[in-house]
């Protein structure tokens, strides 16, 4: 199955991908993992992105649909693969059909998380990080610590992250209504999307996608010709 994921920020996109991409046995290819592991490994592309980064730009299509085009190439890959953050607008979502045209492939679903706005405020402004472990976090309402303030697991003190803020997650959802869901209704012409809450517990999102998927991808399949194996 060749998957991409979308939805806003705070839809538990990464989470979800995991989950997702270990069931179907299929890699979950992350733009933040591309750019990491390019990064380190200090290939061409690698390079042009810190480039980018490090003078505070955004890094160009070009560069992006590079490294993903590369992991997909792959051999664990071959089978079919998540996407996770890549396409990001219109422009990559069209590349990425004809990189699949050129290879006689192309996708078989566009999972959709739908969250409503407020709850994507509250989920990632609501969010607390720790001073001493970054990866240490808690919610204000979800996910509390014992004591106000302090890290469970090492006792650093939690702390609410610039990008976290709640101005800052308003204008990442301004981004995202006015770059990514452009890329819904490119998809959606094409009889791809299938939307899902991805309101209540990681394992119920999960199963809702389960659910839909199997069917999104064998009517995917038959349109084409090709023989989907099931998860």
């Amino acid at each position: 199955m060749r998957i991409v994921l979308v939805g806003p920020p705070g839809a538990g996109k990464g989470t979800q991908a995991a989950y997702l991409a270990k069931n179907l046995s299929i890699p979950h290819i992350s733009t933040g993992d591309l750019f990491r592991a390019n990064i380190s490994q200090g290939t061409p592309l690698g390079q042009k992105a810190q480039e980018y980064m490090k003078a505070g730009q955004l890094v160009p299509d070009e560069v992006t649909v590079g490294m993903a085009k590369d992991r997909m190439a792959q051999p664990d890959a071959e089978h079919g693969f998540l996407l996770d953050g890549f396409p990001r607008n219109l422009h990559q979502a069209k590349v990425l059909d004809q990189l699949l045209a050129d290879e006689g492939l192309r996708l078989d679903a566009v999972l959709d998380l739908e969250v409503p706005e407020g709850e994507v405020v509250k989920r990632i402004a609501g969010r607390r990080t720790c001073r001493t472990d970054s990866s240490h976090t808690f919610h204000v309402e979800y996910s509390k610590p014992k004591v106000e303030g302090v890290c469970d697991i090492c006792g650093g003190a939690l702390y609410q992250r610039e990008d976290d803020s709640e101005e800052t997650v308003r204008k990442r959802l301004e981004v995202y209504h006015s770059e990514t869901e452009p890329i819904i209704d490119f998809y959606k012409a094409q009889g791809l999307v299938v939307t899902i809450s991805a309101l209540g517990k990681v394992a119920e999102v999960t199963q809702r996608a389960m659910e839909a998927l199997p069917q999104r991808a064998e009517r995917a399949s038959e349109a084409d010709g090709r023989t989907v194996p099931g998860p």
